[in-house]
């Protein structure tokens, strides 16, 4: 019996990178890293393998040293308003690393998998972003994630790039979960309503991106940068009310003080970073070339809101 492909997973511990362990795992020997050190299971006797994006040095060492024959690269910077004081550390995390992950890739025959975002637009206008569309960040974030889908462009062709947007899980923290924690607590919401995209879920991003590691696995990939959201589209308001509704009826017997949620534009909430208005994406190619149905987004918030209301 032949030996099963090797998937080195960084980031393990993130919405997405959570999610991967689990539809990854029966595609290959899968070797799921963080930014803690951790023993080579391969080699008991070989430097600790690193999965932190900042170690650019200890991360080169890991990859050789591990061989894998596809990379899936969840870690990332994503602290968007902090990005502005911190424009360094972004850059090396979601632009440098990225990079060396790809020319390490190109050097060993391997394949990348690597995460973009809907910052890399400026956010104009109403209708959804191709993949060829002209890109334009409005914030460090997306200049850093957009300066990281050119390294990788520049390393050579096994790669595939999935953009995706608003992204969140059953674990962790996210906006539905905020939404949740405040209709019990307050009576009036003000939730903004001039930002639209699509709510998409970790699963969902998860699931895709192992269909497509298994076609790479075949042979059978497209290489490329596509885009990768839930179907439809909503505002924060819409989705904040998505949510409390739902919320209501699947637990009806708790507390919900909420009375009346108002939408307000983004300037009733200043950041440190300017946020695109438009985050749609059209995941028309993604379709077409991978052979795949994007579910609507509210399909995927009523199995997270089950989860965390269960």
């Amino acid at each position: 019996m032949s030996h099963p492909p090797r998937i080195l997973l960084l980031g393990k511990n993130g919405q997405v990178g959570w999610e991967l362990q689990r539809s990854l795992a029966p595609l290959g020997e899968l070797i799921a890293l963080d930014r803690h050190p951790c023993p080579n299971p391969l080699d008991p006797h070989a430097p600790r393998l690193c999965g932190d994006l900042a170690d650019l040095e200890a991360l080169a060492r890991t990859v050789q040293q591990l061989r894998p024959q596809v990379i899936v690269n969840a870690a990332a910077y994503t602290a968007v308003d902090k990005a502005e004081s911190e424009p360094a550390l972004a850059q090396r995390i979601n632009a440098d690393a990225p990079g060396l992950l790809a020319q390490l890739a190109h050097q060993s025959g391997a394949w990348l998998v690597h995460y973009s975002t809907d910052y890399v637009f400026n956010g104009s206008g109403h209708l959804p972003w191709a993949e060829g569309s002209p890109t334009g960040p409005l914030n460090v974030y997306g200049h850093s994630k957009l300066a990281g889908e050119g390294a990788i462009l520049a390393a050579g062709r096994r790669h595939l790039i999935f953009r995706t947007s608003w992204v969140y899980a059953a674990r962790g923290a996210n906006f539905a979960k905020t939404m949740l924690r405040l209709a019990q607590q307050r009576e009036r919401l003000s939730v903004v309503d001039d930002q639209c995209g699509a709510p998409t879920g970790a699963e969902l991003i998860a699931d895709v991106s192992a269909h497509a590691v298994a076609l790479v696995l075949r042979g059978a990939a497209e290489p490329g940068t596509y885009h990768l959201a839930a179907a439809g589209e909503t505002t924060w308001h819409g989705y904040a009310s998505a949510v409390i509704e739902q919320a209501r009826r699947l637990r009806p017997e708790l507390d919900w003080r909420v009375q009346a949620i108002d939408a307000v534009p983004s300037s009733a909430f200043p950041t440190p970073a300017q946020r695109p208005h438009n985050s749609r994406l059209d995941c028309a190619l993604l379709q077409s070339r991978f052979g795949l149905h994007l579910p609507p987004w509210q399909q995927g918030v009523q199995r997270m809101l089950a989860e965390v209301l269960a």
